[in-house]
């Protein structure tokens, strides 16, 4: 019965193709490119498929039985070379055929078909061999299309020890390749460049949220709070009539805009936006970091004032006196100046937090922090009534002041946490990370209840209502953060301490059991789970266990990394797939360990070579020139043969809840399940 359907099917495909319009040449559906991977004595002959969108090719291996075609890729017999095991391929997609009332296994998009050989021959040989396919769309399929290709093979020399990030690759003179690979390399390239650009862009509107509250935060200081009635009564007083005064507050509002942004811009201009990306990673950089912002929250903590020149203040106040839209501009370059002493920090501050973003991210973000400083000014001009509703000037702009210098003496730590976790210093590890919050913290919560005072403060008789529930929040968090000290996750604050496995108990104290088995090869990663630092051993125990491999790009000093580590990777239905299903791969891309030196290579990047001397900047080139995005943490599921499954890459911008991470690997472990 089932000779009579495949014979009925057969026939009627031979005549849709005689009663065709013009036939279809497959090679215009599907290019063909073939390569060699060569390592010393073992290489990989490679076919690579590029087939246009809404065709597919159907998989290497299929049921027995069934109907399709396979795609064959046969290498002649020789002497020089021996093949090992069968053709491999990427996971199929698979569907279900309602008229041959059977499952399909298919490839789309761009496809790579590799047959391991072991190379014989002590001389260089060309290898030649055949292939063929059958390409369909949703209407029609194309005849079966065959045809020989050849490589050029090295000798096999085995007093040498090739480093894999060598491999050498020989593409055939006559290779099929035309524009239509190069399109869908180009739309694989184009589409993971957007989901950067979409990561870029979350990132920059967080910066600018953060700035925004950022100014709103420097307008309570003691240094531009009591300029805000002063300025805006100057301009409803001294104009004519009350449009000009409004319209002259606005302009000065624009004109501080004016200043900060081009104070953002000259910083982007001169680091380069890639540059401060890289600096926000850097060691040295970061330990500067730490020591600015340790300034900076003495100053203001009340140690001493940081102040410009006074002859810059001078002239920039006598600009002011020319009138017209000049002298707007320079008084508001004068309160800039003036204002410093209290902005300048918070400023600092919000540059450092830009470089780790690089990019745009110190225009956009002193766009957002002046945006919240000027607001006030216009805003005022048009409604003076307002300014009845404001809180007098006195101490309590101090105690804002003191409050900053806490929290910035707080985020010191995390830069200096940064460095020691990039170097494995292991001088400021998790216990001793959360001590010193602990102790920072606790000693706001004293100053906030009025047991401590500093050099500035006023005279105090009672405790305001709002700064008593203020202290009591700190307490709170306080409080919160001790049991940490004893291995509890504190997912409020995910991202900012050392992750759990850079502590002097990793497991927790007072637990000596481990949740999962040794694996030989790993480190403890997060989770408890074992975790390799190389892909090729990592691939090598998947193939071994069957299982895929889960691919984590990550960084010591990744802030979201440790935020889904921490607040996603443990939750119920996603720890038990880490633990059991899949074998972990984390690749740091920040690994400041140097290379041997016979595994140490040299590559070209925007037309300049480049050494590869640590672990970090091997993964880092890995990830950027394979998957073409350079962005962390950055998931993938592979499986024993290093292939993508098909369920695309995961991130924390787009998974960073559980729900959304959870279905995402469970979609990868259901294909790489499919036969």
């Amino acid at each position: 019965m089932r000779a009579i359907k495949n014979a009925f099917i057969l026939l009627i495909t031979l005549l849709s193709y005689q009663f065709s319009v013009a036939q279809i040449n497959p090679l215009e559906k599907v290019s063909w490119k073939f390569s060699v991977e060569q390592n010393g004595c073992e290489a990989y002959v490679i076919g690579t498929a590029a087939i246009v969108n809404h065709w597919h090719v159907y998989a290497a291996h299929l049921p027995e039985g069934s109907f399709a075609l396979p795609t064959e890729m046969n290498l002649e017999k020789s002497d020089k070379y021996e093949i090992v095991g069968k053709l491999q391929e990427p996971k199929p997609e698979k569907i279900y055929d309602e008229i041959l009332n059977e499952d399909l296994f298919l490839h789309s998009g761009m496809v790579t078909f590799k047959q391991k050989i072991n190379i014989l021959s002590d001389k260089d040989f060309t290898l030649k061999g055949s292939y063929t396919f059958q390409t369909c769309d949703d209407i029609q399929c194309l005849p079966p299309f065959d045809d020989v290709f050849e490589v050029k093979i090295k000798a096999c020399n085995k007093e040498e020890n090739n480093n894999s990030d060598e491999m050498s690759f020989v593409l055939n003179e006559t290779d099929n390749i035309d524009s239509t690979e190069e399109q869908s390399v180009a739309k694989v390239t184009e589409n993971k460049k957007e989901t950067t650009n979409k990561l870029t862009d979350k990132s920059l509107i967080t910066i600018f949220f953060l700035a925004f509250l950022s100014g709103f935060a420097a307008l309570l200081t003691p240094c531009v709070f009591p300029m805000i009635p002063m300025t805006v009564s100057f301009f409803t007083k001294q104009s004519k009539t009350r449009a000009a005064g409004i319209r002259n507050a606005i302009i000065y509002g624009i004109s501080i805009i004016v200043i900060y942004v081009l104070l953002g811009t000259i910083i982007t201009a001169i680091f380069g936006s890639d540059a401060l990306n890289a600096l926000s990673t850097n060691v040295y950089f970061n330990i500067f970091f730490f020591l600015l912002l340790i300034v900076f929250a003495v100053s203001f903590l009340g140690a001493f004032e940081i102040v410009l020149p006074s002859s810059w203040v001078n002239k920039a106040d006598s600009a002011s006196n020319r009138g017209g839209l000049i002298g707007i501009f320079f008084m508001a370059f004068t309160l800039a100046l003036v204002s410093f002493s209290c902005t300048g920090p918070i400023v600092g501050t919000l540059l450092v937090q830009s470089a780790s973003i690089g990019g745009m991210a110190p225009f956009v973000g002193m766009l957002g922090f002046s945006l919240a400083l000027a607001l006030p000014f216009g805003l005022f001009a048009a409604f003076p009534g307002w300014m009845n509703s404001l809180p007098k000037s006195g101490g309590w702009l101090n105690t804002v002041k003191v409050v900053l210098g806490f929290l910035e003496l707080a985020l010191a730590f995390k830069f200096l946490s940064n460095a020691d976790l990039v170097m494995d210093w292991h001088l400021l590890e998790r216990e001793v990370f959360l001590a010193i919050w602990i102790g920072v913290f606790g000693v706001l919560a004293m100053y906030l209840f009025g047991l401590i005072k500093l050099p500035h403060d006023s005279p105090m008789q009672n405790l305001s209502v709002g700064r008593t529930l203020f202290g009591t929040l700190v307490v709170i968090f306080v409080i919160y953060l001790i049991p940490g000290l004893w291995g509890a996750p504190l997912k409020l604050i995910s991202g900012f301490p050392p992750p759990m496995e850079y502590s002097e108990s990793p497991r927790g104290f007072g637990n000596n059991s481990s949740t999962v088995d040794y694996i030989e090869g790993t480190h403890v990663g997060p989770q408890g789970i074992p975790a390799f630092l190389d892909i090729e051993e990592g691939l090598a125990y998947a193939k071994k266990v069957g299982k895929p491999v889960f691919l984590d790009f990550t960084g010591k000093a990744c802030v979201n990394c440790r935020r889904m580590e921490e607040g996603v990777w443990g939750e119920p239905g996603v720890i038990e797939i880490l633990k059991n299903d899949v074998v972990l791969v984390s690749l740091y891309v920040d690994d400041k360990r140097d290379l041997p030196e016979d595994e140490q290579f040299e590559v070209e990047e925007n037309g300049k070579t480049i050494k590869i001397t640590t672990i970090g900047k091997k993964w880092s080139h890995y990830q950027s020139s394979k998957y073409k995005v350079n962005t962390q943490p950055y998931y993938l599921i592979l499986d024993e043969n290093g292939n993508e499954v098909g369920n695309g890459s995961a991130d924390y911008e787009n998974h960073g809840n559980v729900d959304a991470f959870k279905k995402w690997l469970e979609e990868g472990l259901d294909l790489y399940k499919t036969p």
